[in-house]
């Protein structure tokens, strides 16, 4: 299997577009001549990025400047690529909250819910029936290694991660033979933002130097793992060993040992 060929009429929409893995994916799909879409909050890094990949590979490029967790702004951008012709989609977009649930800011918490998981559903159900009636496209999802164990201290994260990581499995095997993928990208430790807005500034000290990888690495990984029809792609010998632990280690004894762990992030 393989992605759908460009055309001058197709878009691939890139969630998170405005840092880390969303910018170099969308930069891998710029080189493989795919006009895009951009989504994310920050309009002029859109901008930014979408004049750069324009002027480098010769495509077009849209922006939405957009917070996908607000419903009314998302609910508009459903409606709109419905209508649109979409070769693939990245959904991308998300952020992590560390701390003790029962103390933690609410409305934090339900925007990370509104982002993480119902929006990346919204998106989905957007565009996968003109998908599936072509005959052609390909869906990314970015969960998380977050999402295959209990995560105390990180709940809200390791919930809305697990959503997403089945999700993508189930319409892996939902959609065999349609000619439309849904691929999981499941990452473990890459260089982006992610503890900045996660406001966890041990996080980055917790996990050796060379057990981290890039955001190029995983968005390049995610693009060949969508390309080959893969149903889950992990970047990272360390991202590798966490699914592991996750889903053959006790729940009963990893549970304490991440409470411990998340405890020191903050």
């Amino acid at each position: 299997m393989s992605l759908p060929k460009p055309t001058h009429a197709m878009r691939a929409v890139v969630t998170g577009a405005s840092s880390g893995i969303g910018v170099a994916l969308a930069e891998g799909l710029a080189r493989r001549g795919y006009s895009l879409i951009l989504v994310a909050r920050r309009e002029d890094r859109l901008r930014a990025l979408a004049d750069r990949l324009g002027d480098h590979y010769g495509i077009e490029t849209e922006i939405r400047a957009i917070d996908l967790s607000d419903r009314g702004e998302r609910a508009k951008l459903c409606a709109e690529l419905a209508e649109r012709e979409i070769a693939v989609l990245c959904n991308n977009a998300g952020f992590a909250t560390y701390g003790e649930l029962a103390t933690s800011d609410p409305a934090r918490e339900r925007q990370q819910v509104e982002l993480n998981t119902v929006a990346v559903h919204d998106l989905t159900l957007a565009v996968l029936p003109s998908m599936v009636e072509r005959g052609a496209g390909a869906i990314l999802i970015t969960g998380s290694t977050a999402g295959n164990q209990p995560g105390p201290n990180n709940a809200t994260y390791a919930a809305s991660k697990a959503f997403a990581n089945t999700l993508a499995e189930s319409l892996h095997s939902e959609l065999a033979g349609t000619g439309v993928q849904c691929t999981l990208l499941a990452p473990g430790p890459v260089r982006t933002e992610y503890a900045e807005v996660a406001q966890a500034p041990n996080l980055d000290r917790m996990v050796p130097g060379p057990l981290w990888v890039s955001a190029e690495q995983a968005a390049e990984q995610a693009i060949s793992g969508m390309a080959a029809g893969r149903r889950r792609v992990v970047p990272g010998v360390f991202a590798k060993v966490q699914t592991l632990g996750g889903q053959y280690t006790p729940r009963a004894l990893v549970g304490p040992i991440l409470r411990t762990v998340y405890r020191k992030v903050n």
